[in-house]
Formats: structure tokens, sequence, C-alpha cells
């Protein structure tokens, strides 16, 4: 596009006036960046810089600073300094940071923030921000901003800022959206261009809508606007669905134009065409390629093609295709061999043959090892583990094996290969990762050491691959050695091995070879992965070392790391669960003023601790703050205020919090609606009970086992035993048990009710279902009493003398052992 700009590149042009920088101002800016970058937002230091900062200024600092989290603080530090304020081009510096590092939450954040801010954008400043959130796929959130942005006068949209949300639109292919805005641009007398057609197209083809996609198709070409991109986008499209035939219509159709596909579109169409079993056509392509674009294929396209022959039992082809390959310089890798290897495999005829052609007038010994590794890799994906190790001993002793039948792949190799080769680091990594894969770790171990020997030095990858397996088995001993030869040959470890051990110290929640694995990493240049260190802080907690957790969480930051969010809510969740609501919290506002920003799991576990310590205006203040920071509510925030409110009394507040999820777009869930069944029940309001148990099927949302026994034991306490019995029955037809206690409540319903007859069915189907009471049980006296009852009535004196006689009930004298 005419106007678009270098995908989220923070260019000078851009976001800065044309005024050039003094020496000093860079000097400032760099000295901003290394405190902020060593000591953080509360270092000393920054306030000597407050007065002087401008949005040049922070703009030239976002721009140096490696970090996006770091960035990201920066801009909230620069946010909270009086009297300065963000402009546009420092919003679109740090939305363009967050949206090259694929930073979503932060720069949702970003964008609920902007209207707020009073900060107003040109049409081509906003439609940067608009393909920053794109860039992500954040298209409900651009949908948002664009409106807001216009209702409060910060950016009055031209076309350029319609053609950029169309073109953030098709990015997540909202049908809806699409056909919103274009209703609005035709409003606004706007005539379509090429701009506003482009991701017409795209969405109409990514939603699959073949007519409106070629109808503006051929829009386009009637005006002059179907250019290479264009139909080249519509042959993928077709490929994509399947139509082979109407994609190479449209290359046809190109070519008569004197249009030309790109590389990546031929090696895109030409996959299309094999993954729909359309051989013939991507041949056709292939060959019609080479022949007017001069277009020299690389292996990876070859392969795609031999293996799609292959797949059609295509032998002969394949072979010429091979042959072919080699003729014009390009070298079969052991992903082809590998595809010819295994389609042959069950003719050892076609597999001799494709042996001798492979190995015409090929006398590297490199290229025998590549037909061997493909045999190798054959048995591993086969999971012929066995034969794999078998034939690498073979190679490794360059001697052939005696147990070799005359119908094996085996057999057919060494007939036409006539001798053995050494193995290489490959051959021994394809048989490595194998039997790593089949938990055949000392199998794997002893094929290392018998590569250290005849291969020389192994590859990083082998050595990640055995140190994770060692970790995930517990043997932090063994992993340790393998990283101390590791720097003895100079294969420096990546995060990735680093990370290995370090998640298994997690795991034996080893805190000080935590912490000394984090001082190894930092000094290295690495990081530990949230993963662990969460998984960490969890075991801590569970554990009962929770001040430990926050210690090691403490440590972290000493080192220069700062843990995740989810790592701190961990903590926070554990300081909450042995009732250290205020540590929690003191945990929570220094990350707020460390420039993080809490998510909604973090506020959840502060409100329910707050809820549960009965502080109930502290947690309806930091749900308001929730609100504030622009973080939208769970479902779980709603359901901890519900079931606060229900058991509180206030059942009217917590039924305005279900109309208030309703508004928020929140569905409520079989928790929400079980609580406040209970609630409405509690506050001797069944009717009400009733008709939300009602709304709650019409929603789709079906009642699980609690929900039911919830609303019988409700009626039951409001002295509506019968129509709870109903509801017991559904229960059972929906294969439901309930527990005990809901028989207890209906027989002290019915006895309430002095409807004996009834209680006596529920007390004897109870009673047959061995869910009698226990003598320790609180619900025992109730049934006790109840036997009492029945004995002195004569309409059920005698059958519960049955019962007793039976063994199912307490006899008179353990009776009258039960005091009234």
């Amino acid at each position: 596009m005419a106007f678009k700009i270098n995908k989220f590149k923070l260019t000078h042009s851009f976001f800065s006036s044309k005024l050039c920088y003094s020496s000093s101002a860079a000097e400032t800016a760099d000295s901003i960046v290394t405190i902020f970058t060593t000591k953080g937002p509360s270092a000393p230091e920054l306030t000597n810089f407050s007065p002087s900062l401008t949005p040049h200024l922070v703009e030239s600092v976002l721009t140096r600073l490696r970090s996006w989290r770091v960035a990201h603080n920066f801009f909230h530090w620069a946010s909270n300094q009086h009297p300065y304020h963000h402009t546009s081009f420092t919003f679109n510096a740090i939305a363009s940071i967050l949206s090259r590092s694929q930073k979503t939450q932060p720069l949702v954040d970003l964008a609920k923030h902007l209207p707020n801010s009073s900060c107003s954008f040109t049409p081509g400043a906003f439609s940067f921000f608009l393909r920053c959130l794109g860039n992500l796929r954040l298209a409900q959130e651009a949908h948002h901003l664009f409106d807001e942005m216009s209702l409060k006068g910060l950016c009055v949209p031209d076309r350029l800022c319609y053609n950029a949300l169309l073109e953030v639109i098709s990015k997540c292919g909202s049908l809806h959206l699409m056909e919103m805005r274009l209703n609005e641009m035709k409003d606004f007398g706007w005539e379509f261009d090429k701009y506003t057609l482009m991701p017409i197209l795209v969405t109409y083809c990514n939603a699959g809508r073949v007519d409106q996609a070629l109808s503006v198709y051929k829009e386009m070409e009637e005006k002059g606007w179907a250019d290479d991109r264009v139909c080249s986008m519509m042959a993928v499209y077709f490929s994509k669905l399947g139509k082979v035939d109407k994609a190479f219509e449209m290359v046809e159709r190109m070519g008569e134009h004197g249009m030309k596909l790109t590389e990546k579109t031929i090696c895109v169409l030409i996959h299309g065409f094999v993954k729909e079993s359309r051989v013939e056509k991507a041949l056709q392509m292939f060959e019609k390629m080479q022949r007017e674009n001069g277009f020299n294929p690389d292996v990876s396209l070859y392969n795609v093609l031999i293996g799609g022959l292959c797949k059609i039992d295509d032998s002969d082809g394949a072979l010429s295709l091979l042959s072919e390959m080699k003729e014009s310089g390009v070298k079969p890798d052991i992903g082809i061999y590998t595809k010819l290897i295994s389609s042959f495999s069950d003719d050892i005829g076609m597999l001799s043959k494709l042996l001798k052609e492979i190995l015409e007038g090929e006398e590297d010994e490199k290229t025998l090892v590549l037909i061997y590794n493909a045999l190798l890799t054959c048995y591993v994906n086969d999971g012929s583990m066995d034969e794999a190790y078998r034939l690498i001993q073979m190679m490794i002793h360059s001697k052939s094996s005696t147990e070799d039948d005359d119908a094996s792949r085996m057999y057919a190799f060494s007939k036409v290969t006539e001798r053995l080769v050494s193995p290489n680091t490959t051959s021994f990594s394809i048989v490595i990762d194998g039997s790593l894969k089949n938990d055949q770790l000392d199998l794997a171990l002893s094929l290392f050491n018998d590569m250290r020997k005849i291969a020389g030095k192994p590859t990083i990858s082998i050595y990640n691959n055995l140190i994770d397996s060692l970790c995930n088995s517990n043997r932090l001993e063994e992993s340790y050695e393998l990283l101390r030869e590791m720097r003895e040959l100079g294969v420096e470890p990546t995060h990735f091995t680093y990370n290995s051990i370090y998640g298994c110290m997690c795991k034996r929640k080893d805190v000080s070879g935590a912490c000394d694995m984090l001082k190894e990493m930092g000094a290295r240049g690495h990081g530990p992965w949230i993963k662990h260190t969460t998984l960490l802080v969890k075991e801590l907690c569970n554990h009962g070392r929770v001040m430990e957790a926050c210690e090691f969480l403490d440590n972290m930051v000493q080192q220069g790391f700062l843990p995740d969010i989810v790592s701190y809510s961990a903590a926070i969740a554990g300081l909450v669960n042995i009732q250290e609501v205020d540590g929690a919290m003191k945990i929570f506002r220094d990350l707020c003023s460390r420039g993080h920003c809490p998510d909604v799991v973090c506020f959840n576990v502060l409100i329910r601790g707050l809820c549960k310590a009965d502080r109930l205006a502290e947690a309806g203040i930091l749900f308001d703050e929730l609100v504030e920071r622009g973080l939208s509510p769970s479902v779980v925030t709603y359901n901890m205020f519900i079931d606060l409110w229900c058991k509180n009394g206030s059942v009217d507040k917590a039924m305005a919090l279900l109309f208030r999820m309703c508004e928020d777009d929140k569905e409520p869930n079989v928790i929400t609606y079980t609580t406040l069944v209970d609630g409405l029940c509690k506050a001797e309001r069944p009717d009400d009970a009733l008709l939300l148990w009602k709304e709650m099927e019409k929603k789709g949302c079906p009642p699980n086992r609690i929900s039911f026994m919830a609303l019988i034991y409700g009626l039951c306490r409001c002295c509506r035993p019968t129509e709870a019995l109903c509801y017991l029955r559904e229960m059972e037809q929906k294969e439901m048990k309930p527990d005990s206690f809901i028989y207890i409540a209906l027989l002290s319903a019915y006895l309430s009710d002095l409807n004996l007859t009834s209680a006596f069915e529920i007390f004897k189907e109870m009673v047959d279902l061995e869910l009698f009471p226990n003598p320790l049980d609180k619900n025992y006296p109730i049934a006790v009493d109840a036997i009492r009852k029945f004995c002195k009535d004569h309409r059920t004196s005698s059958a519960i003398q049955v019962l007793i006689e039976e063994g199912k009930i307490p006899t008179h004298s353990e009776l009258l052992e039960v005091k009234d």
C-alpha cells in the first residue's frame, strides 16, 4: 500500500519531528536507559530527569530500551511524572514495541487506556496504532478503540483510517465488522479504492465466501487493480479450498497478462496441489515455472513433489524426478531418501531398484551415510527401535548381521551397497532421539558414549535432549555432568539447557540450587522460564513454605530478573491461604509500583482472601480498581461477590451482580446459578429460586449434581417437600446420586408437615440405598427421632420393626442411648 508503514518498525521520520536531537539530549536518553535498566523505576536518580521530560526524549528512551518489559515500565513511569503528558508519538512507540514483542495483554491494556488519555491523533498516527493491534489480531479491540476515539473527538477518521481498520479486521476474518464499516464508508460517500477492496477480498476468501470474493475480484479486475498480488492471492485461495482447477486457471490467466508468480507463491501452490493429491497439476505447475520463469527449485520443493508421488504409489515418477533432481545439481537430502525408502520398503525388488538409482555414479561415502540415515529414520518412524539399534551397531562395528532375512530392508541395503559405513553425528542423533521418545534413556546414553568415540563432538541438540530427559527422570547429577562436559568441549549451553536443569530443581523444591542456577543463567544472558518459577512457588506454598517462596521471588529481583505476574499470583495465593492477607496486599502494591500490570487472576486471588477475612469494603475497592485498570472482571470474580452477598443475606445485591454480568457479556455458569438458588432459598424466596432455575435451563446451562442438591435442600427448608421430591426424581433420571443429607432434609420437611406416609417412603428409600447416617454424623439424631415417631404411629410401626429386625437401622436399645 502507498501509505503503508514498514511493518511496525519505529522510524525516526514517523515518530519524531524534523528537529535533530543535540548530543546532550542523546546523552540524557542514554543516562535514563542505564538507570532504568539497572535500577528500575524506583531509582532516586530518576527524579532529576522528571522536570525535563519531553515526548521526544521519552520516545528516544523507548527506542533505546532492548526489553519490552523495561520499556513498558518506563512508559508507565513517565505517565506519572508531572507535568509530562504522552503524545501520539510516544503511544505509537510503545505500541510498536509491544506489537513486535507479541505482548497481547499489555497492548490491549494500552488500547483501553488510550481514549482516557485525552491524547489527540492524526489519521496517519492513529492508522499506525491500529496496525500495531492488527499485528496481534486484536480486531475487536481495534474496532472499539476506533469508535471511542471518534466519539471523544481525539481523532477524526478519514478513508486512510478506515482502510487501516479494514486491514486489521481482515486478519481475524470478522465479516460482521467488515460489512458494518463498509456501510459507514458508503454513508460518508467515499468511493472504495484498491486499499479498501483488498482487505474485503482477504476477508471473503478466509471466510470461504466464494461468490462474494469473486465479485470483489471482478470489480478490481475491471478497474485495473487486479495486480500480481491480487491474482496470486486468488490462486492460493482456490488452492486452499481444494479447487485446484480454478487455481490453475488463475495461474494461466496471469501468464496471459504477463504477470509472474513469486517463488513463494509457486511453492505454496505446489504444496496445496500435492495436499489435495493433485500431483499431476503440481508437476504441471513445476514444469511451467521452470520453463517460463527460469525458476530453480530447491531441495524442499523436490521433497514435496517426490513425497506426493510416493503417496500415490507412482514409483517410476518418483525415481524419474529423483534423476532429474540429481542432473540439475540439487543433492537429495535425508527427507527425500526417507520418503522413498519408506514408500517402497514393502517391495524389496523396487527398493533394490531405488538404491541402484540413488547410488548410480555415487562413490562419495557421505551419500552412503545419508542413505543409511534414511533407513534409520524409517525404522524410528515405524517404531522399530530394535532394528534401528541393530543397524547402527552394524555401522559402528562395520559388520553385517547374520540375522537378516531375504525380505528385510536391511538385507536389500547390504546387497546393493555392498559395504557398511561408519555412522556420523546425524546417525547417532536419529537413534538417540528415537530412544528418548520411547523412554529408553539408558540406551540413548549408551549410544551417546559410542558417539563420542566414533563421530566426535556431539551437537547442542543432542546434549539438550539428553539433559532434558535426565532432568525429567530426576537424574540431576548426570545432567550436571553433561553440562560440565559441554563447557569443556566448547559447546555453549542454550537457554533450553539451563531451563531444563532449572526446571528439575524447581520440581525438587531445591531453592538454593535454583538460586545458583539463576546466577549462572543471568551471567550468560539467559532467563528462567515462567512455568518453572511458577511451579517452584506453587510447590513451596503447597508444602507450607510460603515465606520461602516470597524470599525466592525477592532473590530473583535482586539478581536482575523480573518474575512474571503468574509467579507473583502463586505467591499471593499462598499468603492468602495462610491468612496472611496483609502480606499478599503488600506484594500486590509493590508490583503495581514497579510498573507490573496485575491480571484478573491476581485480583481474584486477593479478592477471595479479603472476602474470607470479612474485609468486604477492601474487596469492593479492589473490584473497582480492577475495572479502572481496564481489566474485565471474570465470571470467577462475579461468582465470588455473588457468594459473598448470598452468605451475608444480601441476595438482592447478588442478583444485581447477575444482571451486571449479562451487561458485561459474561455468561453466568452453573456455579453462579447454584449460589443464587441457594441464596434465594435461604432468604425464603423459593419462587424466585425456581424462576432462576428455569432461566438457567433456558440459557443452556445444565444443572449439575450440586445444583440439584442446593435446590432440593432449599425447597425443603422452605417447607415445600413435594416440589423438592419432584427435583429429586429428575436428578435420579439424570443418573445423579444425591448425598444422604438430601434424604434427611426431605424427611424433616415431611415430618414438619405431619405427612408421615411420605416421610416413611423417603426414610425407607434412604435405608435401602444404605444412606442411613452413622452415629458420628450430625444428622444421626434427626434420623433417630424419625424412627421414634414411626414406631409410635400405627401406620408405620410394623414396617419399622421389620427394618430393625433386618439390622438396617438401630435397635430399640441403641435408640435409647441417643438423647433427644
